[in-house]
């Protein structure tokens, strides 16, 4: 199965950005992009949003229980701390637009170091970002990059890990998207 760790914003959080990226789907240019999310997001249980801490990639079934030990050591070393989405950038000369973090960044970098950690037993330079578009071609975003940047959602209180399972799509149905679904979650702290 595809897995990755994740900090999931709460749903009152992902409809604030939602809103504005409601408004960024209006530009002239919106159709050049393909677009995270579902019709109808938020709604209950939903990861299409999140900051990906550690990707995994195909990880076999008998390797999950031991990853899942690891990675509840690693919540466990880490306080809840606060965060918010914040801001914008991009990738690739506009090929992936995404909205950035504010708040305990340390913690955040800290916790996704823990998580690269858990398989590798190394981590990458990580930069907190959650993907709100994609493009196989270079797009001009610095339309919807002005726009983020005045954006700040509200500050909430991350207190749990997420292992989430990533299932590509088989259909070849233009603009159809992975489907996300949390198969374990841990809280931080000591009583996490």
């Amino acid at each position: 199965m595809r897995l990755f760790a994740a900090v999931l914003p709460p749903a009152d959080v992902a409809a604030e950005l939602a809103t504005t990226v409601a408004e960024l789907r209006t530009h002239p240019t919106a159709d050049a992009l393909r677009w995270t999310g579902r019709p109808g997001w938020p709604h209950g249980g939903a990861v299409d949003w999140h900051y990906t801490l550690a990707f995994y990639g195909e990880v076999d079934e008998d390797a999950v229980p031991r990853l899942s030990a690891r990675l509840e050591q690693t919540a466990h070393r880490t306080e809840p701390f606060g965060l918010s989405v914040r801001g914008g950038g991009q990738f690739g000369e506009g090929r992936a637009l995404w909205a950035g973090a504010a708040g305990d960044l340390a913690a955040l970098r800290v916790l996704a170091e823990g998580c690269e950690e858990a398989v590798t037993g190394e981590h990458r330079r990580y930069r907190a970002h959650l993907t709100l578009a994609r493009s196989r071609d270079a797009v001009d975003v610095r339309p919807y990059l002005d726009r983020l940047d005045g954006f700040a959602g509200r500050t909430w209180t991350v207190d749990e890990l997420v292992l989430v399972r990533s299932d590509l799509p088989r259909s070849g149905v233009p603009g159809e998207q992975p489907r996300y679904e949390a198969v374990a979650r841990w809280g931080l702290g000591a009583g996490g």
